[in-house]
């Protein structure tokens, strides 16, 4: 899209002073998510029954999942029965996360939790090169009684195990998940942003309907699936 605006020209000074200006608010936007943080630790947690989901090998504990780790984040993917591409959003959220590995040094996993039956999430997965690891609660009340229910929204839950018994920490869905994104923290860095209507932008920005810089589940598949 070419621009309509810019941004105004400064001397080098004036550019040093505004910039100088705006870093007393990212500090002190960064002290409070800090806070925010120190919050959450301190948050109480909820005892779950036991529930079984379905990995690619079969039926699993939820205790199981965490592979023995004593902590577990699950993203919930949105799940529409019969739909060969499903949400874009999901996709592209967790196309973002292929390497996983460091969280090994925390003593945590992170996966994939999704309403559709698991060959067809399997097949969803390979279909648009997803790297983590899915698992389908189709048969199971879990992702409903994790604020995912089926034909549901997404969300992101967090969890400790304490040898059988696990444990729900945190929950969050809706823009709560972009903390987690590292898409929108470069976008944001961007003079016009995400462009996007609601955003507060001066007079003259590119401006475009909601989500439509995003990208669709196939155009995912076609820059990075299989090719078939």
């Amino acid at each position: 899209m070419t621009a309509t605006a810019r941004p105004p020209v400064a001397d080098a000074d004036a550019w040093r002073a505004e910039l100088d200006a705006l870093r007393v608010r990212e500090k002190a936007a960064t002290r409070e998510l800090d806070a925010i943080a120190a919050q959450r630790r301190r948050l109480p947690m909820v005892e779950l029954p036991e529930y079984t989901l379905v990995g690619v090998d079969g039926p699993v504990r939820l205790a199981d999942v965490f592979e023995g780790r004593t902590q577990l984040i699950t993203y919930h993917h949105m799940w529409h029965e019969g739909a060969q591409w499903q949400c874009g959003g999901c996709t592209g959220f967790t196309a973002q996360f292929d390497r996983l590995e460091f969280l090994d040094a925390y003593d945590a996993r992170f996966v994939i939790v999704t309403q559709g039956p698991i060959d067809e999430a399997l097949e969803y997965k390979r279909r648009v090169a997803n790297r983590m690891q899915w698992y389908s609660t189709a048969d199971s009340p879990f992702g409903a009684d994790m604020d995912a229910p089926p034909d549901g929204g997404f969300a992101v839950n967090v969890f400790l195990r304490d040898g059988d018994t696990v444990y729900r920490t945190w929950h969050t869905n809706g823009r709560g998940t972009e903390r987690l994104s590292y898409q929108f923290g470069l976008i944001d860095l961007l003079p016009y942003g995400r462009r996007e209507e609601w955003q507060d932008s001066p007079e003259g920005w590119p401006r475009t309907p909601t989500y439509e810089g995003w990208l669709e589940s196939k155009d995912i598949a076609r820059l990075y699936g299989p090719g078939d």
